[in-house]
Order: structure tokens, then C-alpha cells, then sequence
């Protein structure tokens, strides 16, 4: 790599549904734009990533189901095709999204390599990698290593590193680099997406989440059970997975009329242009890129006030936030969008404006590019073990806790 010239990077993600892998996807033919080679290391190609992209790669990891294991191995395949991809390309950054198992993955993959042939490493925390399997005994440690032996760690809102702070043993520093979004474009007409859904005069709100259980498909049920009056809109859930085992839930609160449902949207955009708002119902969210994607389009969204939601949604200028996640509540504040459509047009405007502003990809792809230079200009990091806590402290300039 010359100073200031193009970087070799490889990217590793979930290539299924999800903000994280939307993100990667994104962020990579984003690099590839401003002239980066950009190689993606995976079990599958992810699920917005074209095949004709230019400077744009992708490497499968195979997978083998041996005997021998109860379960089928991923880390260590993937460490080996990092590796691979890695040498054969002289990779100038590894860009892991998730610590388990990407970062441990790509930390074992650098060890294979001579120092001349090193990449550093990148680590993006997401959310639930912190947040969920931080907490468990059996992932914890291994995520606080891969961590402490990276050479650089972002984390999409300040409430993820809060917590990541907080619940692992980590004292290094975690730069925030807030998600981004960039629609795609053309669009299909909105009076064929419209057509194609069956809505006329309807009022329509959209949900787009991959279905987890934390993102409460539940509670968006009850809620919509609750707006009244209840021919006024329609609700549109674009499903990362199968709808099938909340359709039980929907019939008995007698929904079905009112619920259209799309799974495995890969053009999300074309829905979103033709929605009026927004309804996300996660009981915890480190940033909630569903939320920006309906910024980008100007339209308002409610949500539960929780994680890094308020980094992102402005309660009472970009949308409205609900301090519980009440149904009752969630639908007055619903209604009262709907009951107001000059009010919901200005909070419509007002979020367009501020995703400009501040979660694009011109305001967020660059921060991405500064800190790979300044990770590649300094040392390499050494192994977890070799380093002491004096150096660990200083590096962070953080004091140890407890």
C-alpha cells in the first residue's frame, strides 16, 4: 500500500438478513467506488452484495460436516480462506462485523501469517455480540481477547460502547462510527408498488426487521391491533425469514385483512417510498438501521425509546419515541401520526434531513477510510498474551477498573 493510495481490504459479515450485514455489504461497494479493492470472505455471498460489482470479490468459505465433530465447524475454515485471501491479495485490513466468530476468526487468521503479511484488524460491534453474548460465560472471554487483540474497534452508537465498557473486559479504546445507509436507485413506480400491495387510500406503515425475538413481532401485532380507526391503514412488514409462525398470532387478533407481508425483501427501498411511517417495536436495539433506511425517505417512525435509538431518532422532530414498550401507548402514538398528516410530512422532512446530514454514506464511509489509514500507520498489534496490563493501559488511556 502506498500512502494515500487505494487500500486491500477484506470484509467478513453475516451475509443473511440483518443491519449488520446490510451495512458491510454497503460500506464495501461504497470502497470499492472510491477505488478500493474490497474482498468479502464468507459462507455465503451477502444478501445485498451484487455479483458484478467492480473491485468488488467474493471469497466462500467451505464448510465440512465431518463426523468426527457433533457440530459443523465455521471459525476455523473461515480463519483458513482469511488467511488464504489474506496472502494471495496482501490484504491491508481485515474488517470483521460481529466479534463471535469473526474477530477470533480473523485474529487466528493473522497469527498464520509472516509479520510482512499482516493485516490489521478491524472489529465493528453490532449490538448483540456485546449486549447478548457478552453476558454468557461460554463467549465473554473469548470476545474480550479478540478485542484486546485487534487493532482497532468501532462500535455503531455510543450506547454499544457503553455496554461493551461495561459487561467485558475490555479497557481499549472503541472509536463510534454510526451505521449508515444509501438507497438504491432506480425505484420501481410507487402507483406499481402500491397496485401490487392492494393499497389504495390506505395509510401504510412498515415494519423491516429479520423477525429475532428481540424485535418483538409480538408487541407490533398488539400495538396495530390497537389503532383505531382500524380500516384507516394498513401495515407492511418486510420479513428477514418466514412470517409463518407469527400468522397464528395475527389471525387471532384479527389482522389478517390489515397485514401485508413480504419476506426476504432484497429491494427494501421500493416499499419504503410508498409507506407513511415507520413502527419498530425491539425491546433493544444498538442503532436500528430499519429506522435510518425510513429517514432516507422522509418518513417519520415510532419506536420504543431504548439502546441507540435516541442517536438516532429525535423524539418529537424526526418521529416519536414511547418510553415502554406499552401497546396501548405505542398505538396512541401511532394515531396520532395518523390523525395528523402535516405534522407527520414536517417530522418526515425534518429526519430526511438529519440522515443527510449526519448517516449518509458521504458523512460516514470517510471516518471508515481515516481510521484504516491511521490503523495501518501504526503498529501492529501484538497477541493478547504478550502484552501487559502497563501497555494495555497506556495504549487506551483508560484507568483499569475494579
Amino acid at each position: 500500500m502506498t500512502s494515500g493510495g487505494p487500500l486491500s481490504i477484506g470484509i467478513t459479515c453475516y451475509p443473511t438478513v440483518g443491519g449488520s450485514g446490510i451495512l458491510a455489504s454497503t460500506l464495501g461497494l461504497e470502497l470499492a467506488h472510491r477505488g478500493h479493492e474490497v474482498h468479502f470472505v464468507s459462507y455465503e455471498r451477502p444478501f445485498r452484495l451484487p455479483g458484478d460489482a467492480p473491485r468488488v470479490h467474493f471469497h466462500p468459505v467451505a464448510i465440512n460436516d465431518y463426523g468426527l465433530f457433533k457440530y459443523p465447524d465455521y471459525t476455523l475454515p473461515l480463519s483458513v480462506e482469511m488467511a488464504k485471501v489474506a496472502r494471495a491479495h496482501r490484504l491491508d485490513v481485515l474488517h470483521v462485523h460481529y466479534a463471535v466468530p469473526h474477530a477470533t476468526a480473523a485474529i487466528l487468521a493473522r497469527s498464520m501469517l509472516p509479520a510482512e503479511l499482516q493485516p490489521r484488524v478491524v472489529t465493528t460491534l453490532h449490538g448483540t455480540d456485546t449486549t447478548l453474548l457478552g453476558r454468557d460465560p461460554g463467549y465473554g472471554p473469548a470476545i474480550s481477547h479478540a478485542l484486546r487483540s485487534s487493532d482497532a474497534v468501532t462500535a455503531v452508537s455510543a450506547f454499544l460502547e457503553r455496554e461493551t465498557l461495561h459487561l467485558l473486559d475490555f479497557v481499549g479504546p472503541i472509536e463510534i462510527i454510526h451505521n449508515f445507509s444509501k438507497p438504491r436507485s432506480p425505484l420501481r413506480s410507487p402507483d406499481a408498488v402500491r397496485a401490487e400491495l392492494g393499497v389504495e387510500d390506505e395509510l401504510l406503515i412498515v415494519h423491516s426487521s429479520n423477525l429475532r425475538p428481540l424485535k418483538r413481532i409480538d408487541l407490533l401485532l398488539e400495538t396495530v391491533a390497537r389503532i383505531r380507526p382500524r380500516d384507516s391503514f394498513r401495515l407492511l412488514v418486510l420479513a428477514g425469514g418466514s412470517f409463518a409462525p407469527f400468522a397464528p398470532r395475527m389471525s387471532r387478533l384479527g389482522l389478517s385483512e390489515r397485514v401485508i407481508v413480504r419476506e426476504d425483501v432484497q429491494d427494501v427501498e421500493d416499499y419504503l417510498q410508498v409507506a407513511d411511517l415507520a413502527l419498530i417495536t425491539s425491546e433493544s436495539e444498538s442503532f436500528c438501521l430499519s429506522i435510518l433506511e425510513s429517514m432516507c425517505f422522509a418518513r417519520p417512525s415510532v419506536a420504543v425509546g431504548v439502546g441507540g435509538i435516541p442517536e438516532l431518532l429525535l423524539d418529537g422532530v424526526t418521529g416519536l419515541l414511547t418510553p415502554s414498550g406499552d401497546p396501548d401507548t405505542l398505538a396512541r402514538a401511532v394515531e396520532s401520526l395518523i390523525q395528523d398528516p402535516a405534522r407527520r410530512i414536517a417530522m418526515g422532512i425534518a429526519a430526511e434531513s438529519r440522515a443527510r446530514d449526519h448517516f449518509s454514506a458521504e458523512v460516514i464511509v470517510p471516518q471508515y477510510e481515516t481510521l484504516y489509514r491511521r490503523t495501518c500507520e501504526g503498529p501492529l498489534r501484538p497477541p493478547d498474551g504478550e502484552r501487559g496490563s502497563k501497555a494495555k493501559d497506556s495504549s487506551s488511556g483508560r484507568q483499569p477498573e475494579g
